[in-house]
């Protein structure tokens, strides 16, 4: 396996609760590591931009609206096959659905509050790293 890199945030509704903490442990002890993070208060232009995928989505306007509610964590992590190790500790988008013992099992409030974000492919975690990251932010 090859040691490749992730993009996780952890969500307004986790930084509320004061988890930033918690859920980075729970990364930390599946095998990744944080290579860059910040706290940063996410524009309506930054939230419209990043979940642009998302925009003719019906839940598209609810989603912007909950992503600029709070702080967020943007994270960049690395480890080996980094994006699949970040979604098996994520567990399912649906915390109903979701192992015992993942972030969103353990912490998730709704399938809309669901604590974290993390890459789908490697390809869209490069996106996504470059759109809150300057390369010279993340260190290893």
């Amino acid at each position: 396996m090859a040691v490749t890199r992730t993009f996780s945030i952890i969500k307004p509704d986790a930084t509320r609760r004061n988890l930033t903490g918690a859920v980075t442990k729970m990364l930390e002890e599946a095998g990744l590591r944080v290579v860059a993070s910040k706290r940063i208060q996410m524009t309506r232009k930054q939230a419209e931009g990043f979940y642009a995928v998302h925009k003719e989505r019906p839940f598209f306007g609810e989603l912007v609206d909950f992503m600029i509610s709070g702080p967020v964590v943007v994270q960049v992590l690395e480890g080996e096959d980094a994006v699949k190790r970040n979604r098996d500790v994520m567990g399912a988008t649906n915390p109903a659905d979701a192992d015992e013992g993942t972030i969103r099992k353990t912490y998730a409030e709704s399938i809309e509050a669901n604590s974290v974000h993390g890459s789908d492919s490697d390809e869209n975690a490069k996106i996504e790293i470059d759109f809150f990251f300057n390369e010279d932010e993340i260190v290893g």
